[in-house]
């Protein structure tokens, strides 16, 4: 999607003006504060010299009906001469809604359709926010065909091959956050930065510390003065005098520490959703990806909080039982215990393939990840 990384917390929109096969504009809500799909797609049909009078505009989330940023689009489609409008899903906003009943009033016919997944995933994002206040999360890992992501010794690079590597880079330039655990931090010592391509987003770096450990010599400290980088810890080590010097340390290398609150009891880590719904709340965060190990893929699984999982396998097995495993965490004592996942897409990436899936129960949002590069 042409928005992806540039809308903020706006929508992904799409719109198509038809008569009967014949296409007559297109338009993409592409940046946030700019014009939206319809009046794009309406400017589109105008500059092909189409007459849209009667024609049927297809969205993919319905018509606002509120003066913000750009103008009512329920009301540019009436006086366009639009005969009718076929959208995927409502708008859940209280203040952007009703833009059907607008159109009804218009003269327009008007008529709700999930004849199409991709146009009902388009907006899942955006329809999460307005419901739970918490960012989209995406989950990416790489792994061999025995669902390895490391050695025993803890080697991963590099299970994926290189096109899978830069498409990843392409997802990072799409996103609004980059989030990992202290596991990554002490093993790995990431930047979490972009480094190929051209981003559209420079992401915020996220690390979950409960304890507030991180050290100061990791490159995530050393260059938050160039990319902004928050710790999330434990809410009582926001403020606790313990933590006093340490916060300062990490304040002075331009890190943000914030607090979240606790998990549940013995788990020794954050309540993930609610640091998510923190992450939003206080930096308006629409979209994360996960990049951590198996502790941290389990953690969120468990709490539900992984709406997108990309996986990248890769022609190779290890047969180690001591290899790391993907996620790690869980107690399944049946196959029912599992996470359910939905395939959304498969991608071939030379000898690797890409798996994208959504968690069952929602809409298909394998747009969230890739559909955009």
């Amino acid at each position: 999607m042409l928005g992806l990384g540039r809308i903020g917390d706006g929508a992904l929109v799409g719109c198509v003006i038809a008569r009967g096969s014949d296409v007559l504009g297109v338009g993409a809500h592409r940046r946030f504060g700019g014009r939206h799909a319809e009046t794009r797609a309406l400017a589109s049909a105008k500059a092909n010299e189409h007459d849209v009078k009667g024609a049927t505009a297809y969205v993919t989330l319905e018509p606002c009906a509120h003066q913000g940023k750009q103008p009512p689009c329920s009301s540019a489609l009436i006086e366009a001469g639009i005969g009718e409008v076929v959208y995927a899903v409502e708008d859940p906003n209280d203040v952007a809604k009703g833009g059907a009943e607008v159109l009804r009033a218009g003269g327009v016919r008007v008529r709700r359709s999930d004849a199409s997944a991709l146009a009902i995933a388009v907006s899942a994002p955006f329809r999460q926010r307005a419901r739970d206040g918490r960012p989209w999360v995406i989950a990416k890992w790489a792994q061999t065909l025995d669902g390895r992501i490391a050695t025993r010794e803890g080697d991963s690079q590099w299970i994926s091959n290189a096109g899978s590597r830069r498409r990843v880079h392409a997802l990072r330039g799409r996103v609004d956050a980059i989030l990992t655990g202290m596991g990554t931090v002490m093993a790995d010592d990431p930047a979490l930065t972009v480094r190929h391509g051209k981003p559209r987003t420079t992401p915020m770096r996220v690390v979950l510390d409960p304890d507030l450990d991180i050290p100061l010599d990791r490159q995530l400290v050393r260059t938050a003065r160039g990319v902004a980088t928050v710790v999330c810890c434990e809410s009582k080590l926001a403020s606790a005098a313990i933590s006093e010097t340490k916060r300062a340390e990490l304040a002075k290398a331009g890190v943000r520490v914030v607090g979240c609150p606790a998990g549940p009891e013995g788990s020794g880590g954050l309540d993930l959703q609610e640091t998510m719904r923190t992450l939003y709340s206080t930096f308006g965060i629409t979209t994360v990806l996960v990049e951590g190990g198996a502790g941290l893929l389990g953690s969120l699984f468990e709490a539900d909080a992984v709406d997108t999982a990309i996986a990248y396998i890769a022609p190779l097995l290890l047969g180690d039982e001591l290899a790391r495993s993907v996620a790690v965490g869980r107690v399944a004592p049946a196959l029912s215990s599992g996470v359910k996942l939905r395939l959304g897409r498969v991608r071939r990436v030379g000898e690797d393939v890409e798996l994208t899936y959504c968690r069952s129960g929602v809409d298909d949002a394998s747009t969230a990840g890739h559909e955009a590069s």
